[in-house]
């Protein structure tokens, strides 16, 4: 479940509510839908490296798997931070379940 239309994007960085720490922005946003949608903007200005951009997105769509039915009814822009250690995966993974967490928090109490 993945955000793929540039429209979807713009609606998201435009309406939504954000969750930040020194890893990532995570933006989140009520689509109405029975199903959460992961998008990422992983900028090659933070992360020069392919590599190391390609890393990063594979931890996110991970960690947003095992949380997707958690995350039902939102559509989610995942973006990074400049102060983010690659060498710790646990810690990336540990940023991101307290943002699903926040994102979850902030659902509308009607949808769910």
């Amino acid at each position: 479940m993945r955000l793929l239309k540039p429209a979807d994007f713009k609606r998201v960085f435009q309406k939504s509510s954000r969750s930040s720490d020194r890893n990532f922005t995570v933006l989140f946003l009520a689509n109405g839908k029975a199903t959460a949608r992961l998008g990422t903007a992983i900028a090659k200005k933070i992360l020069k490296r392919a590599v190391d951009r390609n890393l990063v997105k594979r931890v996110v769509r991970e960690s947003f798997r095992l949380r997707q039915q958690e995350l039902a009814g939102l559509d989610v822009v995942v973006l990074c931070g400049r102060g983010v250690k690659l060498d710790d995966k646990q810690q990336l993974r540990h940023s991101l379940d307290k943002h699903w967490t926040r994102a979850i928090q902030a659902l509308p109490a009607n949808s769910g």
